[in-house]
């Protein structure tokens, strides 16, 4: 039977990638993405029973409503993947400006928050699902000229320690490092370097199935997608 999976930031890179992955190894996907014109892309190419959202996951009512029609369509969630990310263009803390700080924040952090708020009460009640927050290999490390980024990837390291303690048993929340992909992410980091590392569609062919392997005796760890 297949799963009803809910991931942020369908609209391109790695999101894109697992819906790609998910419908095709037989289940139901409800995404959501910014681009109102990525998400009619995807609609039309995934109709019902998948749900593709245009909405900004910095806005908490709007997250609340898309919760309610996500599992007014398919049911409570098996998996709710925290995807969506931005990256602050490199440099040091103090040339970064303030907006775009705010903005790494707000939707790395923030955005996380707001989205286990609104899935999680109903997943708890009966104690099923897993929660799996995109961490980053700077969630457990260092690196000049991405400070606000690292934050809040160190901010999702401690937040979902901190949830797979607040969680009954049956469920599970899981920081996952999705490792070093050529995403438009990666080149706003290094370039043309970034075409050096692993490709999304050969990401996209371990990831899926290994976070379909997640299972509630994950709860509380920090993996990483194997490459």
């Amino acid at each position: 039977m297949g799963k009803h999976i809910v991931i942020t930031g369908v609209s391109r890179g790695l999101g894109r990638a697992m819906v790609d992955g998910f419908i095709a190894a037989g289940h139901t996907v409800s995404g959501c993405a910014r681009s109102a014109d990525a998400v009619a892309q995807l609609a039309a190419q995934y109709p019902a029973p998948h749900q593709f959202t245009a909405m900004d996951i910095r806005d908490d009512a709007a997250v609340a409503a898309w919760a309610q029609a996500a599992i007014a369509a398919n049911g409570l969630p098996d998996l709710v993947i925290n995807n969506a990310g931005l990256v602050n263009h490199p440099a040091p803390l103090w040339a970064v400006p303030a907006e775009e700080c705010d903005a790494v924040i707000a939707v790395n952090l923030n955005g996380t928050c707001h989205v286990i708020r609104h899935f999680a009460p109903p997943m708890v009640e009966q104690r099923s699902g897993i929660f799996v927050n995109f961490s980053s290999g700077w969630g457990r490390s260092t690196s000049p000229g991405v400070a606000p980024y690292c934050a809040t990837k160190w901010g999702v390291e401690g937040l979902t320690q901190s949830l797979s303690q607040d969680l009954p048993p049956g469920m599970a929340a899981v920081a996952l490092n999705p490792g070093i992909i050529h995403t438009d992410m990666l080149v706003t980091c290094y370039g043309d370097d970034a075409a050096a590392y692993t490709p999304i569609a050969t990401w996209a062919k371990a990831a899926v199935p290994y976070i379909l392997s997640l299972h509630p005796g994950d709860n509380g760890r920090a993996l990483t997608v194997p490459g």
